[in-house]
C-alpha cells in the first residue's frame, strides 16, 4: 500500500527550519523528532536562510513579509493581464 503525501504548513515549516537556524538542532535530531525526511528539513532551512537573506523563493514563501511580497507580486501581474486586455479590446 502506499503511503499518503504529507502537507505542511508554510508555519510548521518555518518553525522545523527555526529549530535548526534558531535552537541550535543538528538536521538529523529535528527531523527525527518531528519524524521528517532529512531532505526536506534541510530545503526548508535552505529556503528559510535565503529568505532571511532577503531572497525572494521560487516557491511557497516561508516568512511572512516574503509571503505578502508573493500575494503582491501576483496581485500585480494579474492587474497587468486585465489591463492588457483592456487596452487589446479598446484598440
Amino acid at each position: 500500500m502506499s503511503r499518503q503525501r504529507r502537507t505542511f504548513t508554510p508555519e510548521f515549516k518555518r518553525e522545523a527550519a527555526g529549530l535548526v537556524l534558531d535552537q541550535g538542532y543538528s538536521l538529523t535530531e529535528a527531523a527525527r523528532s518531528l519524524d521528517l525526511v532529512e531532505s526536506a528539513l534541510r530545503r526548508w532551512v535552505n529556503q528559510l536562510q535565503s529568505e532571511r537573506g532577503g531572497a525572494t523563493p521560487t516557491s511557497k514563501a516561508l516568512t511572512p513579509e516574503q509571503q505578502k511580497i508573493q500575494e503582491l507580486e501576483a496581485r500585480i501581474n494579474r492587474l497587468e493581464r486585465e489591463k492588457s486586455i483592456l487596452k487589446k479590446a479598446t484598440a
